[in-house]
Parts: C-alpha cells; sequence; structure tokens
C-alpha cells in the first residue's frame, strides 16, 4: 500500500527561476541513471525475491527513491516558474521569451514548449523514459551487483550537476540526494556479501580449465596486476586459436535432404577466383595520373588564354 504525504523527504529551496538548469536535471528524473528507473528496478526486483529481509529492503529503497523523484520534479518545476508564466500568458516579447527559456543556448526551450514548464519524464536531450532502462535480469547476485553500479552511477551524476550551479537551496538538495545513493549501495552490497554463495552468479559452476585463465589478447607493453597476475590467473602470454584443442573451426551436422540444399546453394552463388569482371566503377574512374595530365593541360590552356 502506498500513501502519499504532502511533505517532500527533504526540504528544497530555489533561488530563483533558472529553465537551462531544470533542462539538466531531468536527467535525473527521466533519464536511465534517474529516480524514475531506480524505482522501478528495485520494486521489481522486490517483487520478485523470496528472501523477507531483501524484500522489505528492496521495496524501501524503491519507494524512497519515488520520494526523490518528487524532490527532482519539484526543483525542476521552481526552476521552470519564470518560463511557466511566461509562456502562458505571453507577456513578455517574443525575443525576451526565447532567451529566457533557452537559459544560454541550453534545450530547456523544447520541454519548455512540450510541457509548459512542468517536469517532463525524459531525459536532458527530450528523449522519453523507456522501461529498457530497468535492467533487472532476476537473478538475486547479478541484479544487486547492477544495483551498485546503478547508485554509483547516479551518484557521479548528482556530482557534476552540483558543479553546474551555483544555487545554495539547489546544491543543497543534490547533496541530500548524492549522499543517499552512497547509503544505498551500502545496502546493496550488505546485501550481496550477506548471500554466502555469491558468486558466480547462478547456479552453474563454470568451466573450471577455463575459469581462473587469463588470455593476453593485445601485442605490446603488457601491464601486470592483480587482474592478470600470476597468483590470480595462469597468464597466458601469447593464446593460440582454439584453446579447446580443437581445430578452430565451426560444423553442424545436416540431414541429407539439407545437405544438397546447402550445396546446390553454394554452387549456385559461388564466386569465381579466375575472372577480373569489368565493373560500373571501372567504366566511371579515371586513372590518377591521367587526371593529372588534364589538369595539366587545362591550366595551360587558361594561361594560353589570357
Amino acid at each position: 500500500m502506498f500513501r502519499h504525504v504532502k511533505q517532500l523527504q527533504y526540504t528544497v529551496r530555489v533561488a530563483g527561476p533558472n529553465p537551462g538548469l531544470a533542462n539538466l536535471l531531468l536527467e535525473q528524473f527521466g533519464g536511465p541513471q534517474g529516480e524514475l528507473a531506480a524505482a522501478c528496478r528495485y520494486f521489481t526486483q522486490g517483487l520478485g525475491d523470496e528472501d523477507p529481509g531483501r524484500k522489505d529492503m528492496l521495496m524501501d529503497i524503491a519507494t524512497e527513491e519515488l520520494s526523490h523523484l518528487e524532490i527532482i520534479g519539484s526543483l525542476v518545476g521552481m526552476l521552470n516558474k519564470g518560463a511557466k508564466g511566461s509562456l502562458a500568458e505571453g507577456t513578455e516579447k517574443e525575443g525576451e521569451l526565447y532567451r529566457t527559456i533557452t537559459g544560454n543556448g541550453n534545450d530547456s526551450h523544447l520541454t519548455s514548449l512540450l510541457y509548459g514548464g512542468g517536469p517532463a519524464l525524459t531525459n536532458s536531450a527530450g528523449v522519453p523514459w523507456t522501461a529498457a532502462y530497468v535492467d533487472t535480469i532476476g537473478e538475486v547476485t547479478a541484479d544487486l551487483r547492477s544495483n551498485i553500479a546503478a547508485e554509483a552511477r547516479a551518484k557521479i551524476l548528482y556530482e557534476r550537476l552540483i558543479n553546474l550551479t551555483d544555487d545554495v537551496g539547489v546544491k543543497d538538495a543534490l547533496g541530500f540526494l548524492m549522499t543517499r545513493e552512497v547509503a544505498h549501495q551500502i545496502s546493496f552490497e550488505k546485501a550481496l556479501y550477506a548471500i554466502r554463495n555469491n558468486f558466480p552468479p547462478g547456479k552453474l559452476p563454470p568451466v573450471e580449465k577455463y575459469a581462473t585463465v587469463y588470455y593476453n589478447m593485445s601485442e605490446g607493453n603488457d601491464m601486470r596486476g592483480s587482474w592478470n597476475s600470476d597468483e590470480n590467473f595462469t597468464f597466458v602470454a601469447n593464446p593460440e586459436p582454439a584453446v579447446d584443442g580443437g581445430d578452430g573451426s565451426a560444423s553442424v551436422t545436416l540431414s541429407a535432404a539439407q545437405k544438397v540444399n546447402l550445396d546446390n546453394l553454394a554452387n549456385r552463388t559461388a564466386s569465381d577466383p579466375e575472372v577480373n569482371p569489368v565493373t560500373g566503377t571501372d567504366l566511371g574512374s579515371v586513372p590518377p595520373i591521367e587526371n593529372e595530365v588534364a589538369k595539366i593541360k587545362t591550366a595551360k590552356h587558361k594561361t594560353t588564354k589570357k
């Protein structure tokens, strides 16, 4: 059950209208790293989780993300207050109104015109929100790792937004939201490591002979560290094709009828390596040396005319 509380989770004070900043904040309203995507991600995970403690955590955090969506939406609305009234009432001259809502070259005029200055379920470029942002796969250890990364990405975006404004009240609210991303990251990581067998994800074990092998797939100065160290991996400096010991080819078993059809197709579409056909490219091209001669002759002709 959900109930809406009219007070925001965090008090928000905005110094004055700034439609350009409002447009940038939409990234955290309807963008891939935004609060709606996070709320939907954790809500759907919580509904499907069989562990009561983890289910409770996911539902709590999903609900808090909706509270954060409300904060961001309120910020967007307040930053657009001036543009909203001017657009609706037409009290400014056209050029002045356009300068107001473009926000020093920002694309905020698009969202201001389409949505009347209110928060839109788009990112800062006007791209509509999509459920494709919700990357839940239904395996808890994989989803928790994805959640940790999602909170880290959102935290970085809040940092960047904080660096873009000198509005003390906006900075304060964004600082709160940024900090909550860190808190959620800690919760998700604790929940991940509370699962005794949390790696590798899923049930099936990896194929043992490949599980701790590092294939060096680049030429040049090889950097070594814990990610490819002899302590953790069997380091293969120059991997050969077909590490399984086979010949590296691809094969399939076909029925007699399928093989006949495939052979007929191959014969009908076979290329002839012995021919050098004349093509449209050959007919229309000018050999480089003749082209240069033509340029010289043209230049001489122009000089003679003078």
